[in-house]
């Protein structure tokens, strides 16, 4: 299966500071991301090199590290994996008129990408939400 790359983006009416927020505390990972059931790790903020896993809808459970912080540039990647499967998400926001721009890069298996890509929206919509 080959690899692929896909970006999505949405914007919102949240400042800048509080989306980061949304990011940075991994116990609010479910407010905004419905797939996400809680999160546990080693522990309670993005920092490189945190590791953990996601616990998602269907009892998934998603192992992951993350591998890039730049608070003040407010983006930020992890890996995550599910068996042998990989994938890799980069987070950024960046100020806009109307609140703030989310945007996020997929790379993984072109499979996996195509089929999860789209269900991100969603998810950002919130975090960018009021």
């Amino acid at each position: 299966m080959g690899g692929a790359v896909r970006r999505v983006e949405v914007t919102g009416p949240a400042r800048p500071d509080v989306a980061w927020e949304r990011y940075a505390s991994l116990a609010a990972w479910p407010t905004w991301a419905p797939q996400i059931r809680s999160v546990e790790a080693d522990g309670p903020r993005l920092a490189v090199g945190r590791t953990g896993t996601v616990h998602a809808l269907g009892g998934l459970r998603v192992p992951f590290v993350v591998t890039a912080v730049d608070a003040e540039a407010r983006t930020w990647s992890w890996l995550a994996r599910v068996g042998p499967l990989a994938l890799t998400l980069h987070h950024d926001l960046t100020p806009d008129p109307d609140g703030t721009r989310a945007g996020l890069v997929l790379e993984g298996p072109a499979l996996v990408v195509a089929t999860y890509g789209p269900l991100t929206r969603p998810s950002l919509a919130r975090l960018v939400g009021a």
